[in-house]
């Protein structure tokens, strides 16, 4: 295979890449929380032996999270929250804190309240939060703090990471922080409310499409380049 060849086959493996990331965006467009993702795609040159061009390649090997505000959508569920504007929630892992935007939480048999996945939700200290078996009234504060029968009993910690390129996706609606976090000044969260995905899913099947498109004429170039590869072998062994 000549240079052409492996310059659109890295193409076309970025372009499978993207396929992949918008079927997940897709799958995922109901999901409370979930984030759009995309792959950026970059160029590699490659210097070539003396008078001769250099051989350049495109990369698409690396995601970017689009962190734009999602739809809130009303539950009335007294430990649904939404955060209006930016931060995250913090929950417990097997593997440490982690961030998320999926805020449908609820107390389990021992009162602390946790996600759907059982990752216990932290408060500002990075403690769990107890909710007490007996409360019959509970309260959400715009700045996170939860009350029972009208006493604070914590606050939810509301966080983002002091360096924005130091997170990263670690699975579904999981944020891993590869350093420091630190509290959100003045955060804004809403009870009986979940943020929606902030994926458009008209937007994801148009891209699907267009990526589609590109998939398929590159095979095409590669069709045709091989066909002219063999039209040259025959004609030079004659």
């Amino acid at each position: 295979m000549d240079n052409a060849g492996y310059i659109t086959l890295t193409r076309l493996s970025g372009l499978r890449r993207e396929m992949q990331v918008i079927a997940h965006n897709i799958a995922n467009s109901s999901t409370a929380g979930f984030r759009r993702e995309g792959v950026v795609f970059s160029e590699f040159v490659v210097g070539a032996e003396r008078h001769e061009p250099s051989l350049s390649m495109a990369l698409g090997n690396t995601r970017q999270t689009y962190q734009l505000q999602g739809g809130l959508s009303m539950t009335g569920g007294s430990f649904d929250m939404a955060i209006e504007g930016e931060g995250f929630f913090q929950v417990e892992t097997a593997d440490g804190p982690r961030l998320t935007r999926a805020g449908i939480f609820t107390p389990n048999e021992a009162g602390e309240l946790v996600n759907m996945d059982g990752h216990r939700v932290l408060d500002l200290g990075g403690a769990p939060i107890f909710v007490p078996p007996d409360a019959r009234n509970i309260g959400l504060a715009r700045d996170g703090t939860l009350s029972a029968d009208g006493e604070p009993i914590a606050q939810v910690g509301i966080v983002r990471p002091v360096d924005p390129v130091t997170m990263s996706r670690q699975a579904g609606t999981l944020f891993f922080v590869d350093g420091e976090v630190e509290p959100v000044i003045a955060p804004a969260v809403l009870q009986g409310f979940v943020e929606e995905s902030n994926v458009d899913p008209i937007i994801e099947l148009t891209r699907m499409i267009e990526v589609q498109r590109a998939y398929e004429r590159g095979m095409k170039f590669l069709e045709s380049e091989d066909e002219r590869i063999k039209s040259v072998v025959q004609t030079l062994g004659r």
